[in-house]
């Protein structure tokens, strides 16, 4: 082989060699490229996380939509509002409508109307009644009420002593049998017990209306001049809850699966001493209520050990209707039902997904879910304030919202977005969710959002921020019983005291069984609305 071959294939080797190199490289090129873009995302994504984090634990809560865009930008959507409806025919002007909707400052004398007033009459003395300039005696011409103010009278306690007054017949009084009667007493709450329905109710008010836990109302007692500990008072919750408001319960419930449109929430609570499970467990407050029917408001609560979805389907066995919901699974379970998703949810999702800054930067993909589903919530607001009935709002609902729908589901199925990012669980929530959130088109009373329940839920959630958690299972349950009876008062417009103390003044002499009786105590009953309006 003379040297030139040699050189030859000296250079072919090195050619294959670097063929080799340059396929390393370039493998090794795109795995860094790879692994680069995976690094980013993850950065992305974690950054994301802090972002929604800090606005969780500092930022507002509040999920308000400005309806306007400042520095003179346009909305995302250029429709005009100002366009009527030809349909459906306002009972109001758009004039009278912008009006209606104007919060009135009440006066001081509406704000006192219902307050009984005591006069404190500031006199001149009788020897001070003189004229100065001839010296005859002064007459009353008139009064003038200079100046009005509250008087804040604080809690009194005093005893209650029933007494019976017995009655003897004087002629029988030496016979073998000497006639005697005695006059009945009303029953008690609690044998041998201080408890009377005043002051269980104002127990019940404090803790379930006001927030404030029983060792907090220890010290107000003792203000008070009785020394009444947070044992005895949960004693007398479970006791009473149990025996009185139960059948109450009971009640409420049967009542609200006749109803056709519900809506239901679930949220976590603590209990300490549940049998087999530990203290830091979780278990779970159900809510349920009526929806937008019209009709007397119903809110039932109940406690249960599991979120598990058989809960809500052996509470509402026996309803056949709509039940609005947020996106939990658990809720497939329930039968013969047909089920609204909650739009609110899907806002929450995509306003989340909005990078800190860019709220008002419409190019911004979340920016833009958040502009779809707050023009579904204008048109709602819109409706509600023209007072329209349920074929109203439905026809309406056809015929402005469903084409924006269409053009919503048409929109997010170009949405590009990073793996679990929290754009990506939005649009997945929402394309998974589809099927439910577009059934309250059917019925002009179905909700558009589940945020009624949501709202009562806060209010549950509000109370366990100060009392953290319950020791037993019968308190969960107690507690479950006694919010139902304290938010459906306060829906219908009771005074939430004056009908606990009703409940427990009736219930010990009435007859659970009789629906006459049940139906007169129901906050919509004649009995609650006589005695107990505000």
């Amino acid at each position: 082989m003379d040297a030139k071959e040699l050189q030859i294939r000296e250079l072919k080797d090195a050619l294959a060699e670097s063929r080799k190199l340059n396929i390393y490289l370039q493998k090794s090129l795109e795995e860094s490229n790879a692994n680069s873009k995976h690094l980013s995302e993850q950065i992305s994504l974690l950054s994301e996380q802090v972002a929604y984090l800090t606005q969780k634990l500092f930022g507002t809560s509040s999920e308000k939509h400005a309806a306007e865009i400042p520095d003179g930008q346009l909305s995302f959507f250029d429709e005009a509002e100002a366009s009527s409806d030809n349909t459906v025919p306002d009972s109001l002007s758009e004039e009278q409508i912008e009006a209606y909707a104007r919060k009135k400052r009440r006066s001081r004398q509406e704000l006192m109307a219902s307050l009984p007033i005591r006069q404190i009459i500031c006199d001149i003395p009788l020897d001070e009644r003189i004229c100065d300039l001839c010296g005859a005696g002064l007459k009353e011409i008139g009064r003038e009420v200079v100046r009005r103010e509250l008087e804040f009278i604080p809690a009194k306690l005093s005893v209650i002593e029933y007494v019976s007054v017995h009655y003897a017949c004087p002629k029988c009084k030496e016979t073998e049998e000497p006639f005697f009667l005695k006059a009945q007493t009303p029953n008690p709450l609690m044998k041998h017990s201080l408890a009377s329905p005043s002051t269980v109710a104002w127990l019940w008010y404090q803790k379930y209306a006001n927030g404030l836990p029983f060792y907090r109302q220890e010290k107000d007692w003792k203000q008070n001049g009785l020394e009444l500990n947070r044992s005895t008072m949960a004693n007398w919750t479970i006791q009473c809850a149990s025996k009185y408001l139960k059948p109450i319960w009971d009640y409420y419930h049967k009542q609200l699966i006749k109803r056709k449109f519900l809506m239901a929430d679930e949220t976590r609570v603590q209990v300490l001493k549940e049998e087999g499970r530990s203290a830091q467990s979780d278990s779970f407050m159900w809510l349920y209520r009526t929806g937008e029917d019209g009709l007397a408001p119903i809110i039932v609560y109940e406690y249960q050990q599991s979120r598990a979805g058989y809960n809500a389907l052996e509470f509402l066995k026996g309803f056949q209707g709509y039940l609005c919901c947020d996106g939990y699974a658990g809720y497939n379970r329930v039968m013969d039902i047909i089920r609204c998703g909650c739009w609110a949810h899907v806002r929450r999702y995509f306003k989340d997904a909005i990078p800190k800054g860019h709220e008002q930067d419409l190019s911004n993909l979340a920016v833009q879910g958040v502009e779809y589903c707050s023009k579904l919530f204008k048109y709602e607001e819109s409706f509600q304030k023209k007072g329209y009935d349920s074929d109203q709002r439905k026809n309406a609902r056809l015929e402005k919202e469903k084409p924006l729908l269409e053009a919503y589901w048409g929109w997010l199925e170009t949405v590009p977005s990073i793996k679990n990012s929290r754009l990506d669980k939005a649009v997945q929530y929402a394309r998974n969710q589809r099927q439910y959130l577009e059934h309250y088109l059917e019925d002009g009373h179905c909700s558009f959002s589940n945020n009624l329940s949501e709202q009562l839920m806060k209010a549950f959630a509000t109370g366990r921020k100060n009392w953290l958690f319950h020791d037993t299972p019968p308190g969960a349950e107690s507690s479950a019983i006694i919010y139902s009876v304290v938010e459906t008062a306060r829906a219908n417009g009771l005074n939430i005291y004056k009908y606990l103390t009703f409940l427990l003044m009736y219930m010990p002499d009435t007859d659970s069984s009789d629906e006459d009786e049940m139906d007169w105590m129901m906050p919509w009953g004649e009995g609650a609305i006589q005695n107990c309006k505000n």
